[in-house]
């Protein structure tokens, strides 16, 4: 039988910091798309109601940005023109740039062949020097728009997933020189800026068995079939920390993109897409700390910068509670990093071109038309909490904000469901999820408040707050008109009720169904 919640804290109690490693960093699709005034608002909105801090994405230099060309003669041309109007924008927003540089301008390209349906460049490039030169240039130009103390608050990452083909198509080594002269070239404009990579997808199954778990009943062969069984590593990295310092390179951050799943990519690849277990990307994180503390950058700053359920834009979990759900439980119980960064917050996204369907499992937090799903709802829940732990179990955490003020969130990944949430090719396969576990229930005290000290509770689950469904109830109208998608935005909202303290005490008792989210947050 599932557990119930039980918890009972004091405002006086003794806290432990609470890091919000889940806001520092969110994902988009690409920078072109960061032009458009739909993406900037839904931007907007995220920033405040969800705190992110750093927003990442592809194809800053990619030619729809109109940043590198050539003349006649083989002479660079560059235009900051588009990049200007895109970081403009983010900065008067209030986020920052995590500067993700890539892809290569055609004329820099040694192959035309290309990834996604807006055509990225993942060569490398067919003269050093000139991307060398484009890099400095760029952050030489960034320095000057925005300022030396400013620009040392960003990150430059080295390229995306280059360990994937379409992503970039050259060998380790060769990203590795791509590393070499990137860092190089932006430590030359200022060495203070902060560099990293390798920027990997996802964690593998490592090729050395793990002996302890072989069962001689089943077989070697067997057990690899099994995600649970594996010894699961990520990437490149203990590679890569190891030849930057065989050749004196700085590494100021590692990255890498922790999935928990064992497939790359959707559509690459041959391992079946099996999520694995729960615990995946505690136990990730909890290896990638302990890999870099022993390397030669121990103080290297750890940044996971893609991450989500599933590396799919066709997943339709995402759209479904579940989702949402799983994002509270690996950030909470999860080993930390110095962020996680969801993959993205928006369905303006055209790696796979424009969705069919207002939802079509896109990766954002919203969708096209900006309405919330269940994950937009739990990242806005946990910006909400404090900056302090007063008390913490798997389900609860009650935190404590710096002018005393308590918040409590409450969740229920169900124990009859082990796994992170699978992918769901249909929407019919994420309803199935959605129907699993069973209710319990949740009883929280929390004393020591002013007399009548008021919360607001606010409920998320199949029934609240769940914009898809409404839809779905709505008759799944496509595309919404202006009327019908002003009436589910406000069918997307969770449940909201106000709670009173009696006597500086305040007693909360509620049933959670399988996946539910509860917020209780102090407001007087």
């Amino acid at each position: 039988m599932p557990l119930d919640i039980t918890l009972s804290c004091s405002s006086a109690d003794a806290g432990r910091p609470l890091q919000h490693t889940w806001s520092v960093c969110v994902g988009a699709g690409r920078a072109n798309e960061g032009l458009r005034a739909d993406w900037q608002r839904q931007l907007a909105l995220a920033v405040r109601e969800c705190g992110f801090r750093y927003l990442r994405f592809h194809g800053l230099f990619h030619d729809d940005m109109f940043v590198y060309r050539e003349d006649a003669d083989g002479r660079p041309i560059y235009n900051w023109q588009y990049i200007d109007q895109l970081f403009d924008a983010m900065l008067a927003i209030g986020i920052r740039p995590f500067v993700e540089l890539g892809f290569m301008p055609r004329a820099l390209a040694t192959e035309t062949d290309t990834i996604f349906w807006w055509k990225g460049h993942g060569s490398p490039p067919k003269d050093a020097d000139k991307w060398a030169a484009l890099v400095r240039a760029f952050v030489t130009h960034c320095i000057h728009r925005y300022g030396r103390d400013e620009v040392r608050q960003w990150y430059f990452e080295v390229w995306n997933e280059p360990n994937l083909d379409p992503f970039f198509r050259g060998t380790r080594l060769q990203y590795f020189a791509l590393y070499r002269v990137t860092v190089q070239a932006v430590k030359s404009v200022d060495a203070a800026l902060r560099v990293g990579g390798p920027a990997t997808s996802n964690f593998v199954p490592d090729a050395r068995f793990d002996s302890e778990r072989e069962d001689p009943a089943i077989g070697a062969a067997s057990i690899l079939l099994d995600p649970d069984t594996l010894c699961w590593r990520p990437v490149w990295v203990e590679d890569f920390l190891a030849w930057c310092a065989e050749q004196g390179l700085p590494v100021d951050f590692v990255s890498t993109h922790p999935y928990p799943t064992d497939f790359a990519l959707d559509g690459h690849g041959d391992l079946r897409k099996v999520s694995r277990k729960r615990e995946a990307i505690a136990e990730d994180l909890a290896l990638l700390r302990e890999i870099v503390r022993n390397s030669a950058y121990p103080d290297a700053e750890k940044h996971c910068t893609e991450w989500s359920s599933s590396p799919s834009a066709r997943d339709h979990a995402h759209d479904f509670p579940p989702a949402a759900t799983y994002v509270v439980q690996a950030n909470l119980e999860g080993a930390a990093a110095d962020s996680l960064s969801y993959w993205a917050f928006s369905d303006i996204f055209e790696e796979g071109g424009a969705g069919d369907t207002i939802w079509h499992g896109g990766f954002g937090l919203l969708n096209l038309q900006g309405l919330p799903k269940p994950t937009y709802h739990v990242y806005r829940f946990m910006h909400r909490l404090g900056s302090e732990v007063i008390a913490q179990q798997p389900g609860a955490i009650v935190t404590r904000h710096a002018d005393g003020r308590l918040t409590a969130l409450l969740y229920h990944y169900p124990d009859e469901y082990p796994s992170s949430v699978a992918l769901a090719e249909t929407p019919e396969a994420a309803a199935e999820t959605l129907h699993q576990g069973t209710p319990i229930t949740a009883r929280i005290t929390l004393a020591g408040l002013p007399p009548d000290a008021s919360f607001a509770m606010e409920a998320l689950d199949a029934e609240h707050g769940w914009a898809r469904g409404a839809w779905e109830y709505m008759g799944r109208p496509e595309p919404p008109t202006r009327e019908q998608v002003a009436c589910l935005q406000s069918l997307s909202q969770p449940s909201l009720t106000t709670l009173i303290a009696a006597n500086g005490v305040l007693r909360v008792e509620c049933t959670l169904a399988p996946w539910a989210v509860v917020l209780i947050d102090q407001i007087g």
